[in-house]
């Protein structure tokens, strides 16, 4: 799924890799100081602290010998629902057949004793697969697999219910865990996998209640996807696909080539607070063609540095942001514990340029510029009837495009050091724009209509922040670029109640 019209390949990523072994993930010194969440003062290091599974079995478990390659599978087919498995201490095989893996039953669990790891040996497809609900996985890493492209290694058919939790899944292609309806990913490593740490993405209907918890989220996308298939859209540390209620926090998000966080198409109710996001190579955050969301009390820096720094090199004057809303908002039709889309209480430090918000003129229902796969909004669930010629009246001119609306960013913290970010324009900037509407010939948004709106007419607002370091802003499209006074002044009267100063102390 792409989110403007043009591409945003990510690059090889010598400066990320750089920092991704300074902190210690794949064995290298931890050189760099612990970062300090926004209100946690914590971060969840869990990749070079893993907390170790039990020593003995529990009480009723079945053991699974690692010497026995394929003992776990088969001992999961011959014992019956709700069994609980503990892995000795050593490295488990699977049958050295592409498709073998472990298909649990119904609320199975798998215990790893420290030590223990399931490792595909670059054969097996698959760890951990089936429709059965309610099962868990602790204390185990989940290694060596190889998913196919927009496939996962553990839960790879998202099934219900399923609890990942003190886990290491790494080095895998694909993505190393793929996520069902209520499920809990708690206080695991999902680290150097080919395409995401996770994707939460079911073939059939939406995904609701959804918990990221306390994980470190690092190093993934080591394909480096957005180069083979550029414009792909297909990579990054998690990516969410119409996830209908998910609270994802206290996570440490770092280092991943692309972006950190990434909600695409018809996701609805997030939170997204108390995260570290850092040095991942383009946004630390993306919420594309969503709605109703609360992103608070995060730590981001030093993001799309690579990315950003690349379209800047090439003369491209969109501003690239840490913070993307792309066709997002809020909208009080859409169920959700929030009506709007609230930004506040985050401190954004010396990343490249801050939060756009972006809106496509030509990216609607049924338009041929939708890039998200022929789905429609979630006001609209036919999408032949955003057509001529009922589109162009009410209500399809309003339901069939998403918006971004009723964005609020407030008493955030941002900060701008050029020295630290070592570039001298194009990675300073606040944005809310929109292109000039011209396709296809029978859409009802073409010409400004769109820039109009998202810019004076749907309630998007900055107010009560404070900034520190050299800002500009943008407004209406990319080719206006404000000072300050024109972004606090009519028509745009923006960051009302904001302070403004050069540097810290300043």
């Amino acid at each position: 799924m792409r989110i403007k019209w043009r591409h945003r390949a990510s690059p090889a990523a010598p400066l990320a890799l750089a920092l991704l072994a300074a902190t210690g993930c794949d064995g290298a010194p931890d050189a760099r100081p612990a970062p300090t969440g926004a209100s946690s003062g914590s971060v969840a290091r869990v990749c070079a602290e893993p907390a170790a599974g039990p020593v003995k079995a529990p009480a009723g478990a079945v053991t699974v010998d690692p010497a026995v390659p394929g003992d776990l599978a088969a001992k999961t087919r011959s014992s019956p629902p709700n069994t609980t498995f503990w892995l000795r201490p050593g490295e488990h095989r699977l049958q050295p057949d592409r498709y073998a893996q472990v298909v649990p039953k119904k609320g199975n669990s798998y215990l790893g004793a420290p030590g223990a790891v399931l490792d595909g040996r670059r054969t097996n497809q698959y760890a951990f697969g089936g429709a059965a609900p309610d099962v868990t996985i602790r204390h185990l890493t989940v290694q060596g697999f190889v998913a196919p492209h927009n496939e996962g290694v553990v839960n790879h058919d998202s099934a219900d219910g399923w609890v990942i939790e003190h886990a290491t899944i790494q080095h895998n292609s694909g993505a190393g865990l793929m996520a069902g309806a209520r499920q809990r990913v708690r206080a695991s490593c999902l680290r150097g996998n080919g395409q995401y740490g996770m994707n939460a993405y079911k073939a059939t209907g939406r995904i609701s209640g959804l918990v990221v918890e306390g994980n470190e989220i690092t190093g993934n996308n080591t394909g480096d996807w957005e180069r083979r298939r550029p414009g792909c859209g297909c990579t990054g540390g998690v990516k969410f696909w119409a996830v209908d209620g998910a609270d994802v926090r206290g996570n440490w998000v770092h280092d991943n080539r692309g972006t950190g966080l990434w909600a695409d198409t018809n996701n609805n109710d997030f939170r997204i607070e108390d995260n570290v996001l850092e040095a991942n190579d383009g946004a630390a955050l993306i919420y594309e063609t969503s709605y109703n969301a609360v992103v608070r009390k995060n730590t981001i820096r030093r993001n799309n540095w690579v990315e950003g720094r690349r379209h800047a090199d090439r003369g491209d004057t969109f501003p690239f942001a840490t913070v993307y809303l792309s066709e997002s908002g809020g909208e009080p039709r859409v169920p959700a514990r929030t009506d709007k889309i609230e930004i506040y209480r985050n401190l954004l430090e010396n990343n490249w340029s801050g939060i756009t918000l972006w809106e496509n003129a030509d990216r609607f229902c049924n338009s041929p510029a939708n890039t998200s796969s022929g789905d429609c909004t979630l006001l609209v669930r036919d999408t032949d009837r955003c057509a001529q010629p009922a589109i162009a009246t009410e209500p399809l001119y309003a339901d069939c495009r998403w918006k971004t609306q009723r964005v609020d960013i407030h008493d955030n913290r941002f900060v701008l050091d050029k020295s630290v970010v070592g570039c001298t324009v194009q990675c300073d900037r606040m944005a809310v724009l929109s292109n000039y509407g011209t396709y296809p010939d029978w859409s009802p948004y073409q010409g400004e209509r769109v820039a109009e709106a998202i810019t004076r007419e749907q309630h998007n607002r900055w107010r009560d922040n404070v900034y520190v370091g050299p800002w500009s802003f943008v407004a209406h499209d990319p080719s206006r670029t404000l000072g300050l006074g024109q972004w606090q002044s009519a028509p745009y009267r923006q960051d009302a109640g904001s302070t403004f100063r050069a540097r810290d102390g300043g």
